[in-house]
């Protein structure tokens, strides 16, 4: 049977995808910051805009703020350290993946040219 070549994806539609992976990873950080309030406003007993502050700082690589003084506070925080980590190698790997497929998808094409 005959396969028509494939086509790269119009710019337009690419943008298109890429923008709904962008909000994607949004969620997933937003999500995962939510997580972070939480437990710092319950385990470490910091007020809202303390618990925000230290779970966007180790969400976002820089450590923490408040000094944690129980047991569970820093069991909490270890703990979402390590899931911060995972979520950022995550939310970097969504936004980074149509990129990377476009211009493997590209290379392809440009590839079959020379056939």
């Amino acid at each position: 049977m005959f396969n028509p070549a494939p086509e790269l994806l119009p710019l337009r539609l690419f943008v298109w995808r890429f923008i709904k992976y962008i909000l994607g990873a949004a969620v997933l950080v937003a999500i995962a910051l939510g997580i972070g309030v939480l437990g710092y406003h319950h385990f470490a007993r910091f007020g809202w805009i303390d618990s925000l502050l230290n779970a966007s700082m180790i969400l976002t690589g820089m450590g923490p703020i408040g000094p944690l003084n129980t047991t569970i506070a820093k069991l909490f925080a270890s703990a979402y350290a390590l899931f911060s980590g995972l979520v950022f190698l995550t939310a970097s790997g969504v936004v980074i993946a149509p990129i990377f497929h476009r211009l493997l998808h590209k290379f392809h094409l440009e590839g079959q040219d020379q056939d």
